[in-house]
């Protein structure tokens, strides 16, 4: 066990701000490095839900009827570039291995453990001081038509088996919840026992609790290399070297960057998401999904966030204008009151995808260094849970049974 006094933290979202805040709590020392801001990357524009209930895995059965769709329909919530990219082609390949009844069972059963911590871990942040809010549901589900829904009662069923509470219960009216759901909704269902947040504010709300109790924050700083031994260090872009007594690389869609040279060889994708905010005839008050296009909305900020896509492009490359339009065709006519021409914040946030669902949450092989990333959709609702069991891990040197299975070096 290493004596651990002061720690770096590399990546300013939900991930990195909340294993530093745990660190606080067990007395270390911390200081976070971010390349460009707090919430910059995948923390920003996401749906904000809390919702442990679906943090399942990406992969599954309907992966091989709806993957080769992706190729050719523009409109296909899944989207994936035709071009030569032998990395791209090799992780889609090991991903749509893990799209087996069998996958999906094993890889539920590592994240149920986080997923039952996920939400308490949230109230002890709000204990903690962190200044914003979460809120109950419950969650609209809405459908076309009956034969769309097998699909999502089946992932609910499957969460219930693993032995997660996810109250949900069939809507003779959705509208009393959701006006903002069209006729064309004829069937949904109501989804109790989870939460939603404002993404942004909430990161922000956390970074801020982080330097008030003592935590340095250096934003616009990229780090170039990160080093283990007996005095972890990071160098930054302009050449400045900081050590301390232990790194944590939580850098999300990027982390390949540095982790790959310290032995994390399980690759990460990054699954772009896109979102944008609008204005609603009546106030949005609830969370709405629409699992058959996979969209996810949230009020924000006296407007309704609509949120969808998974699309496999590298990280940094521009976004895609033709993703937003694609969520717009799908949600047009199941919509009503909302306006989806006059569009604010417009945003694309980079995902970290690894093939087999699971995060990488753990030590390196350079001594000293760690890494927190891999969550895929759910880094906002397992953040702070991954924040806490991996401070534990820095600091005692023992691994908590939750994230065993993240194993960064499997």
């Amino acid at each position: 066990m290493r004596d651990v006094a002061r720690s770096i933290v590399v990546g300013a979202g939900m991930v990195g701000l909340a294993t530093a805040w745990h660190l606080q709590e067990q007395g270390v020392e911390v200081t976070v490095v971010d390349r460009t801001g707090v919430a910059a990357g995948s923390s920003w524009g996401n749906a904000g839900w809390l919702t442990p209930g679906k943090a399942i895995p990406l992969a599954d059965p309907s992966l091989w009827t709806y993957g080769p769709r992706a190729l050719i329909d523009p409109d296909a919530a899944l989207h994936v570039p035709f071009r030569v990219d032998a990395a791209l082609w090799s992780f889609l390949a090991r991903f749509a291995a893990h799209g087996t009844h069998r996958a999906w069972d094993r890889t539920m059963a590592a994240l149920t453990p986080i997923d039952r911590m996920a939400l308490e871990c949230f109230d002890e942040l709000g204990a903690g001081g962190v200044d914003a809010w979460t809120r109950e549901g419950p969650f609209v589900i809405g459908f076309a038509e009956e034969a769309h829904s097998p699909g999502f009662l089946r992932e609910v069923e499957g969460v219930i088996r693993h032995g997660q509470d996810v109250p949900f219960e069939r809507l003779d009216d959705p509208r009393e919840l959701a006006p903002q759901l069209s006729d064309a909704v004829k069937v949904a269902y109501r989804l109790d026992g989870q939460r939603f947040l404002e993404p942004a504010p909430y990161v922000e709300a956390l970074a801020a609790s982080v330097v008030a109790r003592g935590g340095e924050l250096r934003t616009g700083v990229a780090v170039t290399a990160v080093s283990g031994g007996t005095q972890p260090s990071v160098t930054l872009a302009d050449g400045e070297r900081l050590e301390a007594d232990s790194v944590v690389l939580a850098t999300g869609a990027w982390l390949p960057q540095l982790a790959r040279a310290l032995g994390v060889r399980t690759r990460v994708q990054a699954g772009r998401g896109y979102s944008f905010t609008v204005a609603t005839e009546q106030p949005a008050v609830h969370p709405v999904y629409l699992p058959f296009q996979r969209i996810a909305c949230t009020p924000y900020q006296g407007r309704f966030r609509i949120a969808g896509t998974m699309e496999f492009r590298r990280p940094d490359e521009p976004p895609q204008a033709r993703r937003i339009q694609a969520i717009i065709n799908q949600a047009r006519r199941l919509f009503t009151g909302v306006d989806l021409e006059h569009r604010e914040d417009e945003w694309v946030g980079s995902r970290p995808v690894t093939p087999d669902g699971l995060p990488l949450v753990g030590a390196t092989r350079a001594p000293g260094v760690y890494v927190a990333g891999g969550h895929g959709m759910w880094g906002i609702v397992l953040g702070p849970a991954t924040g806490k069991l991996l401070a534990q891990r820095i600091v005692t040197g023992e691994t908590h049974p939750a994230i065993a299975p993240f194993d960064p070096l499997r």
